[in-house]
């Protein structure tokens, strides 16, 4: 019995923590993601109704990224994204759609939802 109370005393205590994290700042933008033979990286990004998973990306001056976006939640909103300004590309259901891009120089390179209120950012580090 007190190993059992012991035990949800410690889930409540971690899931306190995790939502102070969120609370506390955005999360750390993702340096994860394959390289396949020829340099690409390319980052999963999970489009929900909360918006992109991650949402910042680092990425090296000139890094060519393929983005790897699948809407695994239905959200009118997350059924396109636009790449720096881009066409609307439309978002099926649970299919990945990639999308090539090559960080800029400096500075950041934007995606949006097709109704401009989602967010993302590619991040260039050095």
């Amino acid at each position: 019995m007190k190993f059992a109370v012991a035990l949800a005393l410690c889930a409540v205590v971690a899931c306190k923590k995790a939502e102070s994290t969120k609370k506390s700042g955005a999360p750390a933008p993702t340096t994860a993601g394959t390289v396949a033979p020829d340099g690409t990286r390319a980052i999963p990004i999970a489009v929900k109704k909360v918006g992109y998973e991650p949402d910042a990306i680092t990425a090296k001056p000139g890094e060519k990224l393929k983005l790897v976006f699948t809407r695994v939640e239905d959200t009118e909103c997350g059924a396109q994204v636009k790449v720096d300004g881009g066409k609307a590309v439309d978002l099926p259901m649970n299919q990945p759609v990639e999308i090539a891009v090559t960080a800029p120089a400096s500075g950041k390179l934007t995606f949006v939802c097709g109704m401009d209120m989602m967010q993302g950012a590619i991040i260039v580090g050095s």
